[in-house]
């Protein structure tokens, strides 16, 4: 089994750490390929970047030359998924709707904690799109920017488990979410600080591709995720070179 992991910035590390916590996870077999953007933002922190981040990854995807089994977009409350739905007859995994779908069988509640206080919006929203809202306790933000994640990790993760201990004492979440692809690997310091069971977006979106792959399912065609009718578009892919 092949399992894409694509980020939905440009930066390169990111990606790497991405891959690293998907195979991490990833059943003996199971290949994990992990896909960079040709382009871009650095990192996706609003609405602009994120609907970027979606041509991108779905030209990424579409450019990769070997056979695959499933898709992970690795990007938390972004646009896109359903437009890779339409244009492969793979399994799409989201990593917002992964860890918060996998979060329901744990606790009663669940909160996401976040980057940046304005890509909160966008999580809410996707998660709504998602009809995993109604359990949300909260999103919070930690005020980390994702590139702090590689410039001054120590900071980002005593923010992001403060945000979590809060949403437990606060909110009354009974299960945290980590609310960043780029968070991937911070899930056990954040267990320390709070005691709940903590989800790992890219973790759980690959257990859920490698099921839906054994299973023998996939994206429903009929009607919301049909194929692209064939029509003439002008200039259009941009050559990923």
């Amino acid at each position: 089994m092949r399992i894409l992991v694509v980020n939905v910035n440009t930066t390169a590390a990111i990606t790497e750490a991405i891959g690293a916590q998907a195979a991490g996870a990833a059943s003996p077999g199971t290949e994990i390929v992990a896909l960079t953007p040709a382009f871009g933002a650095e990192s996706v922190e609003g609405n602009y970047e994120s609907y970027l981040a979606a041509i991108a990854v779905m030209e990424t995807v579409r450019a990769y030359p070997e056979p695959f089994d499933a898709i992970i977009q690795a990007g938390y409350g972004e646009h896109g998924r359903e437009g890779l739905q339409e244009l492969f007859d793979v399994p799409v995994v989201d990593i917002t709707e992964a860890a918060a779908s996998t979060a329901q069988f744990l606790g009663r509640t669940y909160s996401v904690v976040t980057s940046l206080d304005r890509t909160v919006p966008l999580i809410e929203e996707r998660l709504h799109v998602g009809g995993l809202s109604a359990r949300c306790a909260s999103v919070r933000a930690s005020g980390m920017a994702v590139l702090d994640l590689e410039r001054d990790p120590d900071a980002a993760v005593e923010a992001i488990a403060e945000q979590a201990a809060r949403a437990v004492e606060d909110d009354r979440a009974e299960v945290i979410c980590l609310g960043c692809g780029g968070m991937s690997g911070l899930a056990e310091r954040v267990v320390e600080r709070t005691g709940v069971p903590v989800v790992d977006g890219v973790t759980a979106a690959v257990t859920i591709a490698e099921s839906l792959v054994r299973l023998g399912l996939s994206t429903s065609k009929v009607r919301t995720y049909a194929a692209p009718r064939p029509k003439r578009v002008l200039n259009w892919p941009p050559q990923l070179s």
